[in-house]
């Protein structure tokens, strides 16, 4: 039963995505704790901010918003994360595993908002 946005399976990923946000960028050099990581540390905490924000929401609608925002962080912090390695910040391998976890994350939260949006299908339809 889900009683709170801390019950949520994606809200469970977003969380370890976010503490793997923060392990991952560890290793970055210091000039870089001002750009690089800190644009993945702010990418990776806003995905599940924005699923526990829509969570809260009064509608549906703005639940099903506030993902799609949890969506976009998601997408910005994979795209960091390829950066990051393309400008040999870390080596691909090292990526893998938050990458992984981004890419497990993302499919749920897709799976939960074509879910939502047929309930509000559904509701438009009555």
């Amino acid at each position: 039963m889900i009683e709170s946005f801390r019950d949520l399976d994606v809200w469970k990923l977003a969380m370890d995505l976010a503490e793997q946000g923060y392990r991952f960028t560890r290793s970055f050099p210091r000039e870089e704790m001002f750009s690089l990581t800190s644009q993945i540390r702010r990418a990776a905490t806003s995905v599940p901010a924005n699923i526990a924000e829509g969570y809260g929401r009064e509608t549906t609608r703005e639940y099903v918003r506030s993902l799609r925002i949890a969506q976009g962080s998601l997408k910005e912090l994979e795209t960091h994360i390829e950066i990051a390695c393309r400008v040999g910040l870390v080596e691909l391998g090292t990526a893998r595993e938050i990458q992984e976890l981004a890419d497990r994350t993302g499919r749920v939260l897709r799976a939960l908002i074509r879910s939502l949006q047929e309930r509000l299908q559904k509701e438009d339809s009555e």
